[in-house]
């Protein structure tokens, strides 16, 4: 029996036969997509749906047509996902841009879902069943997963001779044992409620890990990934492919510090706020997930904007990097005793793929654990293509930049559910 993620995803490929799969993340006013070539993993063409009854609504769409490469950008009025969809259905087929003749030739379509609670620990073919399951968990992702059964609702009507799967950002992380995802508080919350933690990013966790066991070769790697964009989070990954800690919680609030998110803060601080300060659970929640984290510190929530900001000696953006790269030093400490050792870390997403300053930071006062950063290859190999390593010579710990790929992944793990 397999056992190990690169061996199904070469079964997945010896398998799999050419066919256009569709791969959706839909928000609350927001719709990215992409079509990919199942059997080459190619990208036939991708872009987003944005400001859905919104002002200044667009949709933008970027296409390899003829081996030249197209792009379209349409700005009007967007007013619901129904009409973003048919925008992109239209620039899909359309005789000079589009890649494909007609939506039947799309014969899966997979939904990237953020919050799956504990009933979905792999992607699932979408039933009335399965949205039913989707929405009851609103109350868990009110800010996902709304937007994720708009998504769904409207791709099952538009390419309805499709399979649609939906994948879930908190499946990978079902493997955590009871001590790292309960939390501390009468079992009855956890029993009636499901409050514990899920963890978030799993597609993406799930993707460089495969490939860093591939890289190096050896399937039984004690590995920690990081992802590091706007969003944050940390996974922990035994020899035997499987997560037993991630930093995000209940929420993708908890863990790292992010762009706008606080990542883990004492409880205390919001009653703080509440009794002292007079705010409402909806100021707090605000607060702590859209006003705070690289924005509460420096003004700005774009790491290129603070890093630029540090190289001109702002204290600000040097407390900042400091704070981030000690937030992940911890965790990488923890993840290490969780592992019982470490074989290698992984960065990834968008500044743990071109941040060399993040990097650096999150690598400081490691040696203990044999973990040793090459300051000359980080910034030579910053913005890789492909997995490089940035470690030093005497490194024991393999250090790792691999680019994310969540929609191929989401193919490779639904493809043999398409029929």
């Amino acid at each position: 029996m397999l056992t190990t993620k690169d061996q199904q995803l070469k079964t997945n490929e010896t398998l799999r036969t050419k066919m256009e799969i569709l791969i959706i993340n839909s928000g609350s006013s927001s719709l990215k997509y992409q079509l990919i070539d199942s059997k080459t993993g190619e990208s036939k063409a991708r872009g987003i749906v944005d400001r859905i009854n919104i002002d200044g609504s667009y949709v933008k769409y970027v296409a390899v047509k003829n081996g030249k490469e197209v792009e379209v950008k349409k700005e009007q009025p967007i007013p619901t996902h129904e009409v973003g969809m048919n925008l992109v259905a239209d620039l899909l087929t359309d005789p000079e841009v589009g890649v494909i003749e007609n939506p039947s030739d799309i014969k899966g379509v997979g939904h990237r879902v953020v919050h799956g609670g504990e009933k979905f620990v792999q992607p699932t073919v979408i039933t009335d069943e399965v949205v039913a399951e989707i929405k009851r968990l609103i109350p868990l992702s009110p800010l996902h997963n709304p937007g994720h059964l708009e998504g769904i609702r409207v791709a099952q009507k538009l390419f309805d001779k499709a399979t649609h799967v939906a994948v879930f950002d908190t499946a990978f992380h079902q493997t955590m044992p009871a001590k790292a995802f309960r939390y501390a508080i009468p079992n009855e919350y956890y029993e009636k409620y499901g409050l514990r933690a899920y963890g978030f990013h799993g597609t993406s966790h799930k993707y460089v890990d495969a490939q860093a066991r591939k890289y190096l070769n050896n399937p039984h790697i004690k590995n920690i990934t990081i992802h590091l964009g706007n969003g944050a989070s940390m996974a922990a990954v035994n020899e035997e492919g499987k997560c037993v800690d991630t930093s995000m919680g209940l929420t993708p609030l908890d863990g790292l510090i992010m762009g706008t998110r606080t990542g883990q803060i004492d409880a205390s601080v919001a009653f703080f706020l509440g009794q002292e300060l007079g705010m409402n659970y909806e100021e707090v929640k605000t607060l702590f997930n859209k006003k705070s984290g690289m924005l509460g510190l420096t003004g700005h929530s774009d790491a290129r904007d603070v890093a630029a900001l540090y190289h001109k000696g702002d204290a600000n953006a040097a407390l900042c990097y400091e704070m981030y790269g000690y937030r992940i030093q911890k965790f990488i400490g923890a993840y290490t005793a969780a592992l019982n050792g470490l074989d290698s870390i992984v960065f990834t997403a968008g500044l743990g793929e071109n941040d060399a300053l993040t990097r650096s930071f999150a690598c400081k006062h490691l040696d203990f654990f044999g973990i040793k950063l090459d300051e000359k290859k980080n910034e030579e190999l910053n913005h890789p293509t492909k997995p490089v390593e940035i470690q030093a010579a005497d490194s024991r710990v393999k250090i790792l930049i691999i680019p994310t790929n969540e929609e191929l992944q989401i193919v490779n793990e639904i493809v043999n559910l398409v029929k």
